[in-house]
């Protein structure tokens, strides 16, 4: 399992930005980018032109969006952002001005960090952190095993060493729960199933029996730029929706699950790759399941030198892959592909075990 934060530092850094952060609902005629010292900066104009805050520097998940938002194709948008941040500001004010409705600008740190509907419901890290820690608090010796915040993604990953068991003789893996969210509409809430296996700390995320909650709420409207002021994003009419996260972290070390999810490990352990031609098993996984060129190289190396030739094996030289990619993100992301090759359709395994051998 890629390493990030320590719990304390994740704590503190969820802590600090619930007082850095700023959410804006605005009227996209008055909004404005231009160039700053070579940069594109937006700026959050009222009626009359004037600054609603300081001018504000863009982080790419805005910028995306916002090429979303105004079909701009993104390759186009970003040659613009390289190369001509002049024409790339004509383009956005252009279509910014077209059809003006409100937006929800978040921004942190004087920075727009995400451009989103004004549908989008705040469900913020430290809301999630509120409801959760306490319950993992609960588990005795519950163990963080890691802990990260991007810009755009919150991980908690815990790992509850008295729920252990053997895949094969030797090979131990604990049970676990992560506990994700965007701010920044990446990614909906999430709670899910956590296996760690302790022979080379990998970590594979089930993502099955899941609770999930997208950011999607009431219309926000107002007649001029606004600053949307801090509240208890997580109220009474979200109760239910607290209660099953609570049960789903709870229920996430629950042994009966524990043993479902560990019956699927074994048998994939019995599921044998077409060693004939192992490159080609690698790269037909690979692109079924989202894994890019680069990335296939690495798994192919890890499952050569893990020696163990089953679906089992390749899951787990993706999820051991995911601790030498650079993104935190990313990392987790591969951490659930593994989970996703264990649980491959009959038919899709198959399929990739036959046109390796007729490759081959």
């Amino acid at each position: 399992m890629k390493q990030g934060m320590t719990i304390q530092d994740a704590a503190k850094e969820i802590m600090r930005q619930s007082q850095a952060k700023a959410d804006y609902l605005v009227n996209t005629a008055n909004l404005h980018m231009e160039t700053c010292d070579g940069i594109p900066i937006l700026r959050l104009l009222d009626e009359s032109g004037v600054d609603r805050v300081e001018p504000l520097d863009i982080l790419t998940t805005a910028h995306r969006q916002m090429s979303a938002y105004l079909n701009i194709p993104w390759k186009y948008y970003e040659r613009m952002r390289q190369e001509d941040i002049g024409l790339l500001a004509q383009n956005v004010n252009t279509w910014l001005r077209k059809g003006p409705e409100q937006r929800m600008i978040r921004t942190i740190d004087g920075r727009a960090r995400a451009f989103l509907s004004n549908r989008y419901r705040r469900i913020d890290n430290i809301d999630i952190a509120r409801i959760t820690l306490p319950i993992i608090q609960q588990m005795p010796d519950a163990i963080y095993e890691s802990c990260n915040l991007s810009d755009d993604y919150m991980f908690i990953k815990v790992v509850n060493p008295r729920l252990t068991a053997e895949v094969v003789p030797g090979d131990i893996v604990q049970a676990g729960v992560v506990i994700s969210n965007s701010e920044t509409g990446q990614g909906a809430v999430c709670v899910q199933p956590l296996i760690y296996r302790l022979v080379c700390s990998n970590g594979m995320v089930v993502n099955e029996a899941r609770t999930r909650r997208n950011h999607i709420g009431r219309v926000t409207s107002a007649d001029e730029n606004l600053l949307i002021y801090s509240e208890a994003t997580l109220r009474a009419d979200d109760k239910a929706f607290v209660m099953k996260v609570q049960d789903t972290v709870r229920a996430a070390v629950d042994e009966a699950r524990f043993t479902k999810i560990l019956d699927k490990l074994r048998e994939s352990k019995d599921k044998k790759l077409n060693t004939a031609d192992l490159p080609g098993v690698v790269k037909l996984a690979s692109s079924s399941m989202g894994i890019t060129d680069a990335e296939s190289e690495g798994v192919l190396q890890h499952l050569i030198e893990g020696t163990d030739y089953s679906l089992y094996g390749l899951a787990n030289a993706v999820t051991r892959h995911s601790q030498d990619v650079e993104s935190y993100d990313r990392a987790s992301k591969l951490e659930e592909i593994g989970y996703q090759i264990i649980t491959m359709s009959p038919a899709l395994f198959q399929h990739i075990n036959q046109t390796a051998r007729m490759a081959a």
